[in-house]
């Protein structure tokens, strides 16, 4: 059976893949911030596998993700998938209006907790020579749009650091996948707009936009390849959302 860590596994994408790889025969290691969510999906997890693991892991804290993947390795447990999928928005509004809190946030999640993970599950996958690391980018991170400047960087980053990790292990049995959603109806706008569940609505409005379980299947196709076929990079939108910031809402 292999082994697969999910970061940021609570809600959204990271929870549907969950389920849905529960139930596909894999053993899924689930990481979050909110101990209570993680309670709830392990009870959700236990009717797909019983050999699954929820642990409370903040990305952001170097040290903890270190010494997490040093006790599992320690205890003969081998990530064979990494879905990097932990990620937020703060605000929707101009870069210079914007909190340097807000700066923080999203780059430390996005771009330094997926940089951190990646480091101490990579080195172990290098020795084995076998791995998969599929980051959740978006489509953000091709073209910018309006108000989105911080968020659409942070995710260019992602799209960069793919590459350029998937050239670092070139020579390697490890594939290096980047999925880029577009429009997915998850917690993600609440978030963005600080828990304004009405503005976060109203995103989803006029437009069929995508759903968690649409990304979480495309994630294990992805994952299900020959092992000579690596799916490089995935770009999914809904059918009536073209980049990020054109949209046709009826």
């Amino acid at each position: 059976m292999k082994t697969v860590l999910i970061t940021g596994a609570t809600s959204g994408i990271g929870k549907a893949t969950a389920l849905l790889l529960a139930k596909s025969n894999y053993r899924v290691i689930a990481w979050g911030r909110d101990q209570e969510k993680l309670e709830l999906l392990a009870q959700e997890l236990s009717h797909g596998t019983s050999d699954f693991m929820v642990k409370k892991v903040d990305v952001c804290d170097a040290s903890l993700v270190e010494q997490t993947i040093k006790t599992l390795i320690e205890q003969s447990i081998r990530i064979d998938f990494l879905i990097n999928n932990a990620g937020l928005a703060k605000g929707l509004q101009k870069l210079h209006t914007q909190p340097l809190k807000h700066f923080d946030e999203v780059f430390d999640t996005n771009v330094k907790g997926l940089l951190y993970v990646t480091k101490f599950i990579v080195e172990d996958m290098v020795k084995r020579d076998q791995g998969h690391i599929i980051n959740i980018g978006s489509i953000a991170g091709i073209h910018a749009y309006s108000n989105g400047a911080l968020y659409c960087a942070s995710k260019s980053a992602v799209a960069t650091l793919s590459d350029g990790l998937r050239q670092d292990l070139v020579d390697k049995n490890i594939k290096v996948t980047n999925i880029q959603p577009g429009l997915v109806e998850t917690p993600f706008s609440e978030v963005r707009f600080l828990g304004d569940s009405v503005r976060a609505k109203s995103v989803y409005q006029g437009i069929e936009s995508l759903k968690p379980e649409d990304i979480a299947s495309t994630i294990l196709y992805a994952m299900q390849t020959p092992p000579h076929v690596q799916i490089a990079e995935i770009n999914i939108m809904p059918t009536h959302q073209a980049t990020g910031g054109v949209i046709y809402k009826k």
